[in-house]
C-alpha cells in the first residue's frame, strides 16, 4: 500500500482526532479480497478417475462444495489410524509447543489491555535524615510517607488500541500456527503410515520372489545334475536370487526408519515403538472427495490465515508508529500522608496531595520517529507481499494434488495391468523351462519383470492413499469443524464469515 507512506502533518491528525472524538490514527485494517479465480486447474477436473481391479482400485469423485470433516483421517477405515492419531493429538511436543505459544499470545493481549485502564500504586516509605546550615542547628529526625498515586494517558490518537490490536493479530498468528501444527502432525502420521505399509508391502513382495527363486534355483540344480544346462545358467540363476535378496536390507532400513518416525510423531522414543502396525490391505481409499470453492481456500487454509494475522500486525503498527509522533496527555494524581512519626500519618494535617496534567510533544528526536513509521509501512508492504505469495502457493498445492489424483489412478491400473501380465508371463517361462522348452535368459527376464511390477504395483497403491491425504491437507484440514476448545475460537470466526 503506497499510500500509507504519507506522512500525517501533527496539525491535521490533531484536528482529526478532536473532530472524531479520538480516533485511531493509521489505517483501518481490511481483510484481503479472495482471489477472483473459478477452478484450481487450467482444465476442467474429470467427473471420476479411472478404475482398477484390486485394493486402491476404485474410482474416485471430487465433489465441489462438500465440506471437510474435523477428524478427516477416519475417512480410511483404520482402527489403528485413529489410536495412532490420538495418542500423538495427546503426546507430540511440537502440538503442546504451539499450544503454549497460543496460551502466551493470549496473556500478551490481555496484559495490553491494561494499558486501557489507569495505573494505580501505592506507595509506603520512611526516610532517616539529618539536615542543618548557617546558624541552624542539625537536627536528625525521620519522615514517614504513604501515598497512593493515579496516572493515566489518555489514548487520543489511538497509539494503544493500535497496539492492542497488533498483540490481538500476533494472537490470531499463533491460533493457526497452532492449527498448523495439528494439521502438520495429523498428515504426516497419516502419509507414515502409509509408507511403512508400502514399505512392509514391499518387504512382503520380495520375500515370496526370494521363495520363488530358490525353489526354482533348485529345480536348475537338478536339471544341471541331469546335464540338462549349462553351469553358466546355474550360475545366472543363483545371481538373480542374490539380487534380489539384496533389495531387502534397503527395505527393512527404510521399514525400521519409518516405524522410529511413527513413534516420535507420537510423543513416544523409538525404542518404546509406535504400537501400532499398518498394512495397506487396512486402509480404504475414501471414493468421494470433498472439495472446497476456490475462493474459500483462504479461509480455511491455517498457514493463509496466518499470514493475514501478521499482515493485519503490520496494519496495526503503522498506528502505532503514526502515534508516538503525535502529542500524548498523561493526567496523574496523588493523595497520601507525610508525617515525623508514626502515630501521625493519616491525620488531618498529615495529608498531602497533587493533581497535575502533562502534554508531551515530541519536535526533534533526530529522525527516529519518521524512520520507524517508514520502516513499519515497509514491513506492511513485506507482509503483504507474503500473503500473495502463501496464496499462490496453496492453489499451486491444491492444483497438484488434484492433476495427482487422476494420474495416479491412471498409473494404478497400468501397473495392474502390468503385474498381471508380468505373473502370467512368469508362469509360462517356468513351465517351459522345466521341460526344456525355455532358456534360463527367459526364465530370469520373466523373474525380472515380475519382481519389478509386483513392487511398482505396491508403489502405486501407496501413492493413491498417500495422495489422498496430501488433498485433505491442501484444503485445510477441516480444523473449523473439531469440536475442540483449541479450534474454539476459529471455527465460531469462520462461521461467522460464511454469513452472507
Amino acid at each position: 500500500m503506497r499510500f500509507y507512506r504519507r506522512l500525517y502533518p501533527p496539525w491535521a491528525v490533531l484536528a482529526l482526532a478532536a473532530l472524531a472524538g479520538g480516533c485511531a490514527v493509521g489505517p483501518d485494517f481490511q481483510r484481503p479480497a479472495p482471489p477472483a479465480v473459478e477452478r484450481y486447474t487450467p482444465d476442467p477436473l474429470a467427473e471420476k478417475t479411472v478404475s482398477a481391479p484390486g485394493h486402491a482400485g476404485g474410482a474416485q469423485a471430487v465433489i465441489p462444495e462438500r465440506d471437510i470433516p474435523g477428524q478427516w483421517w477416519e475417512l480410511f477405515h483404520s482402527e489403528a489410524l485413529n489410536q495412532l492419531i490420538a495418542r500423538a493429538l495427546e503426546s507430540n511436543p511440537d502440538l503442546q509447543a504451539a499450544e503454549a505459544a497460543l496460551r502466551a499470545a493470549r496473556e500478551n493481549t490481555l496484559a495490553g489491555e491494561g494499558a486501557y485502564f489507569p495505573s494505580v500504586d501505592a506507595k509506603l516509605g520512611t526516610t532517616r535524615q539529618r539536615s542543618g546550615g548557617e546558624n541552624v542547628p542539625p537536627m536528625t529526625y525521620t519522615l514517614y510517607n504513604a501515598s497512593v498515586g493515579v496516572s493515566y494517558t489518555l489514548d487520543v490518537f489511538g497509539g494503544v488500541r493500535r497496539q492492542v490490536e497488533a498483540l490481538s493479530a500476533q494472537e490470531e498468528y499463533q491460533r493457526f500456527q497452532r492449527e498448523g501444527a495439528y494439521l502438520t502432525l495429523t498428515s504426516n502420521l497419516v502419509t507414515a503410515a502409509v509408507q511403512e505399509a508400502s514399505l512392509r508391502g514391499q518387504v512382503e513382495a520380495t520375500r515370496q520372489i526370494v521363495e520363488f527363486q530358490a525353489r526354482q534355483l533348485e529345480v536348475a540344480r537338478r536339471q544341471f545334475e541331469l546335464g540338462s544346462i549349462a553351469k553358466t545358467d546355474l550360475l545366472a540363476q543363483q545371481t538373480q536370487l542374490a539380487q534380489t535378496r539384496a533389495t531387502l536390507p534397503p527395505l527393512e532400513k527404510q521399514l525400521a526408519q519409518k516405524r522410529n518416525q511413527l513413534a516420535v510423531l507420537a510423543g513416544r522414543f523409538p525404542s518404546e515403538g509406535a504400537g501400532v502396525q499398518f498394512e495397506l490391505a487396512d486402509l480404504k481409499l475414501p471414493q468421494e472427495l470433498p472439495l472446497s470453492l476456490p475462493s474459500r481456500l483462504v479461509e480455511q487454509r491455517p498457514d493463509v490465515r496466518a499470514q493475514e494475522a501478521l499482515l493485519h500486525k503490520a496494519s496495526a503498527e503503522i498506528g502505532v508508529a503514526t502515534a508516538n509522533m503525535l502529542p500524548q496527555i498523561t493526567l496523574s494524581a496523588t493523595y497520601g500522608s507525610a508525617a515525623l512519626s508514626g502515630g501521625q500519618l493519616f491525620t488531618g494535617p498529615a495529608a498531602v496531595w497533587s493533581a497535575g496534567a502533562a502534554l508531551l510533544q515530541p519536535l526533534f528526536r533526530g529522525g527516529t520517529l519518521t524512520h520507524q513509521r517508514r520502516a513499519a509501512v515497509a514491513v506492511y508492504e513485506q507482509a503483504e507481499a507474503q500473503y500473495r505469495g502463501t496464496v499462490l502457493k496453496a492453489f499451486q498445492e491444491v492444483a497438484d494434488v488434484l492433476q495427482a489424483l487422476e494420474w495416479d489412478a491412471q498409473a494404478l491400473k497400468s501397473q495392474k495391468e502390468a503385474e498381471e501380465a508380468a505373473a502370467a508371463s512368469l508362469e509360462l517361462a517356468r513351465k517351459q523351462f522345466q521341460v526344456g522348452a525355455a532358456s534360463v535368459l527367459a526364465l530370469l527376464n520373466a523373474e525380472r519383470a515380475y519382481q519389478q511390477a509386483r513392487i511398482a504395483l505396491v508403489q502405486a497403491q501407496a501413492t493413491r492413499h498417500a495422495d489422498t491425504a496430501a488433498l485433505f491437507q491442501a484444503l485445510g484440514g477441516g480444523w473449523w469443524n473439531r469440536g475442540e476448545k483449541t479450534a474454539a475460537g476459529a471455527s465460531e470466526q469462520l462461521e461467522e464469515e460464511k454469513q452472507p
